[in-house]
């Protein structure tokens, strides 16, 4: 038998679905402490109750305390809720908590292959140093890499968007190194999304609306609906559609006058999503539970435009490849809890994965048609696949100590994980000589199949020492068969001084392994005049160019923190932090020319001989800098009682956040891996800050919400595209993105109990990203940069959404 599926057998029946990636039995715990304190999130927009009778909510995440709240947390955690989520108007989880969370960020537009994955990122670093969570699970990766330029170059992160929104009934961040709580890729914090577990009742949600410019028409539906296991359990599932039509933001073709380039902008895609949520109660002592999720998305992007040529006398007007995607993305957890002898027990599997397969339609493979008059306009051109399986087993155990003020939380575990990715090759047409135009696709050459064992163990403790001073420890030891040891440690504390002020912070260490995909991943891209090609790290053409094996990131993590209550419903957290981060993994180089030729021959790759060898590039994924990463975040929030006129819940958030780096490797040639411009997508490219604020008026049956999100400046180092500079690897324009306002309006009405209709306004100024300079614009077309992680370039949105609950 196969050995996976021998650990899977084994496994299947002694696992449980709700604890924490490292620390599980206390997730297990605190779940079932949440569920009898927590009122359903999706009725009360804040984690406290609007008339602050109520008491405060659990959380699960950074914690063994099953009675821990976000208010007392020794580490900074923000509590978005299902309704919150709602209330921004977005079909997607990524959209919404960019509106609500001031340390997310994301791309404006991501190129090439992975333009329809929904990432998000914390405290100016990569989606690849957040990691996130379902119900306490670490979440599988996708399969693709984002290959090419900008902030999140190199990574493969967790597409968030393929958990429906309408299954989170709220969202904890962690906005902390948690390492050595969780493992690798908790370096910037952690985002856990906490399923719906409820018990009765039925509800649906519709949202269609499209852009002020008259395109982009988005439609998103779902529903939900939860019922009860005999009384000893529930049982909640949900599903979603969505689907997104191209936007088009190009400026006019510098070659032809037109407004020819259909690639900027946002790619056509549609969604289908489930999931479930389940728990039984079998006796007294053992639950059993699972969860899971399942996506399909299908999806079109265009390429940049093709002028005529007699050359391709099949498309007399010119001509615009489109790249397709059909993905697949899978995770399902199952378990048992209980508690034995005083101590709550938790094991647990969860096995996920993503599977795309990419083609591209529009296109010709020159070759083919050059010497036989005819060619393929449709390729198969590659597929990836990943696949994580994760075996936890936990225990954890609260002591009375006498001297100490509170109980003594100590939790122990391991942890068992194999992960396996697939470069599979495209069709013959799609790589032979050339390949497809735009696209290259993989040859035999280029394929492969890679995986790795990953092993763990970790111990955790907290205690309140005196009255009002909590301390929690943490340590991990993870063992990689390709990436060797690394050990991990946390150290938190918070003091309150009394009931109006509280002191915190945290020391922890951190790391993230290499991706097998950063390790084996390769590719070319082909533009109307470049080519810029990613091979692996250690394939003959990266030995060229001076490539060393892959090692895992580090980190130093540093916070302190305030946390003042002064009034009975005024409560403002401030907290700064530092966060070195050595070895950073990313597209590293800078070859082009015959050098960079050369290394693409060696690994497969041709490049037209149209193109001038100056504007080749060849890239390859490399420890390439040391950087110091350091912030605050603030967050505030005030509830204002009008009486009969109702009430208003205020809120203000804010993150501050610079990058610097403090050293450049040099590959084995001696030469810098950074130029300057792959300097600045760490640096500059990332808000300086973000700011949230504004409200949301609850008055009888009507609501209305206003909030204004200012983003603070981006800094680009934009490459030439005309004159003596073309395409410079060492010479770039320095482009200030100055501030930007967008202002977000919604006003809802409950018409009947069941029924409730909004209509809302997601930046409602219309406004837009600077424009560049017009020698700075590919082909007179780019005329934003896409790469920046600012406001974007769409505009306005504007929607109806109609909510129903039985």
């Amino acid at each position: 038998m196969n050995r996976k599926v021998f650990i899977l057998t084994a496994t299947t029946g002694l696992v449980a679905a709700c604890m924490l990636d490292g620390p599980g039995a206390a997730y297990a715990q605190s779940a079932v402490q949440a569920r009898k304190i927590l009122t359903k999130a999706s009725s009360v927009p804040t984690a406290q109750a609007d008339d602050g009778g109520e008491k405060e909510q659990i959380i699960v995440t950074g914690t063994r305390d099953p009675h821990q709240t976000a208010r007392k947390s020794v580490s900074p955690i923000q509590v978005v809720t299902a309704a919150q989520l709602a209330q921004t108007g977005q079909a997607d989880v990524r959209d919404a908590l960019m509106q609500l969370a001031p340390s997310v960020a994301r791309s404006a537009r991501v190129n090439g292959s992975a333009n329809m994955t929904d990432a998000i990122s914390l405290r100016g670093l990569t989606p690849d140093q957040t990691l996130i969570l379902v119900n306490g699970k670490r979440r599988h990766n996708t399969a693709v890499l984002s290959n090419n330029a900008g902030p999140q170059q190199g990574t493969t992160p967790v597409d968030i968007d393929m958990i429906p929104v309408s299954a989170v009934d709220h969202i904890e961040i962690l906005q902390d190194g948690a390492a050595a709580q969780y493992g690798s890729d908790a370096i910037a914090g952690v985002v856990n999304v906490i399923l719906k577990h409820g018990t009765g009742g039925f509800e649906a949600q519709a949202i269609n609306g499209g852009y002020e410019a008259g395109d982009g028409f988005t439609s998103g539906e779902s529903f939900n609906w939860g019922t009860s296991l005999y009384g000893r359990g529930f049982f909640d599932v949900s599903a979603e559609y969505k689907y997104q039509d191209h936007t088009f933001r190009a400026t006019p073709d510098s070659r032809t006058g037109r407004n020819d380039f259909m690639d900027i902008g946002n790619p056509r895609q549609q969604r289908e999503t489930i999931s479930y949520n389940m728990e039984f109660e079998i006796n007294r002592d053992v639950k059993l539970y699972s969860f899971a999720t399942f996506g399909h998305r299908n999806g079109e992007s265009y390429e940049d435009y093709r002028t005529p040529s007699t050359a391709v006398a099949m498309y007399p007007y010119g001509y615009s490849p489109q790249e397709s995607i059909d993905e697949n993305d899978f995770g399902v957890t199952v378990g048992f809890k209980g508690q034995k002898y005083n101590w709550d027990w938790d094991v647990s599997t969860t096995y996920g994965g993503d599977s795309e397969q990419m083609g591209l339609f529009n296109s010709v493979n020159k070759t083919i048609l050059a010497a036989t008059g005819q060619t393929p306009t449709r390729f198969s051109l590659m597929s990836f696949s990943n696949t994580q399986w994760t075996t936890d087993a936990g225990v954890r155990r609260a002591f009375d100590v006498p001297v100490l003020a509170g109980p003594l939380n100590f939790a122990l575990g391991a942890q068992y994980r194999y992960d396996s990715y697939h470069i599979g090759a495209g069709d013959y047409a799609s790589y032979y000589g050339l390949g497809a135009d735009s696209f290259h696709g993989l040859s035999p050459q280029n394929a492969g199949n890679s995986n790795r064992d990953v092993t763990a163990g970790y111990v955790d403790v907290s205690a309140e020492l005196l009255k009002g001073w909590q301390i929690d420890l943490a340590g991990r030891f993870e063992h990689y068969t390709d990436a060797g040891d690394t050990e991990t440690g946390k150290v938190s504390s918070r003091y309150d001084v009394n009931r109006y002020f509280g002191l915190r912070g945290t020391i922890s260490s951190g790391f993230r392994a290499p991706t097998l995909a950063e390790e084996h991943w390769s590719n070319m891209s082909v533009a109307a005049t470049t080519a810029s090609g990613y091979i692996p790290v250690n394939s003959a053409g990266a030995r060229m160019l001076g490539a060393k094996a892959l090692k895992p990131e580090r980190s130093t993590n540093f916070s302190a923190g305030i946390v003042l209550n002064p009034l009975r419903d005024l409560h403002v957290t401030v907290d700064a932090y530092q966060i070195d981060l050595r070895d950073r993994i990313m597209a590293a180089g800078v070859y082009n020319g015959a050098a960079a030729i050369e290394a693409l021959n060696l690994d497969g790759f041709q490049v037209a001989p149209d193109i001038s060898p100056t504007a080749v590039t060849a890239s390859y994924y490399a420890n390439a800098a040391s950087t110091r990463t350091r912030g605050l975040d603030i967050t505030a929030s005030y509830l204002t009682r009008l009486g009969r006129f109702g009430r208003i819940n205020w809120d203000v958030s804010a993150n501050f956040n610079q990058t610097n780096i403090r050293h450049v490797s040099e590959d084995g040639n001696g030469n810098a891996l950074l130029n300057v411009q792959q300097q600045a997508y760490l640096t500059s490219y990332t808000p300086r800050n973000k700011v949230i604020f504004g409200g949301v008026w609850h008055y009888g049956k009507m609501d209305f919400a206003v909030h204004e999100i200012r983003y603070g400046r981006t800094t680009s180092e934009l490459e030439y595209y005309t004159g003596a500079n073309a395409y410079s690897n060492t010479n770039f324009m320095r482009f200030v993105n100055t501030p930007r306002y967008e202002t977000n309006l919604v006003f809802g009405y409950q018409v009947t109990p069941q029924w409730r209709v909004a209509l809302g306004a997601n930046n409602v100024g219309n406004a837009k990203q600077r424009k560049l300079p017009e020698q700075f614009r590919y082909e007179g077309a780019y005329g934003y940069d896409v790469n920046a992680e600012q406001i974007g370039y769409n505009g306005g949105f504007y929607y109806l959404q109609v909510n129903y609950k039985l």
